[in-house]
């Protein structure tokens, strides 16, 4: 079986995106690049790595006219997610390090183990969820 081990966001400031997911997730810088393709950052958690690359050009950026929009000006990713200790605490973390609540605060009447996810911008503008319980990896019968 196939396990994410990689994401890649496009993104205009590798340095200040970095900053924020060192700050609100813990994630270590692994690596950097400036190469003909883009100049970014690697990070990880020890088990998958975020690549949080600037694009140098269109091509580079794999943008096809008529096709895709993710020229190099395009930024982000749909969203990712995030398995955490602590709703609580992340939610501090991720506003202390420039994030914003979207959604998805359990309301008083939700049993405390109940899978729901809480979901955030970061400073760039991408979704990120978090969720304390993580999310099912079997098919449903």
């Amino acid at each position: 079986m196939a396990k994410l081990r990689h994401i890649a966001l496009s993104v205009k400031d590798p340095e200040k995106t970095a900053q924020f997911y060192e700050d609100a997730f813990d994630l270590q810088r692994v690596g950097t690049t400036d190469s003909e393709l883009a100049k970014g950052i690697y990070l990880s958690d020890g088990v998958i790595n975020i690549a949080l690359l600037s694009y140098k050009s269109n091509e580079m950026a794999g943008y096809v006219e008529g096709e895709d929009e993710r020229g190099k000006d395009f930024e982000g990713i749909h969203h990712m997610g995030f398995m955490v200790d602590s709703l609580e605490d992340t939610e501090k973390k991720i506003e202390n390090a420039g994030g914003k609540y979207l959604m998805g605060r359990p309301n008083g009447s939700a049993e405390p183990n109940t899978f729901y996810e809480m979901k955030f911008r970061d400073p760039q503008g991408v979704i990120v969820d978090v969720t304390h319980l993580g999310w099912s990896t079997n098919k449903e019968k």
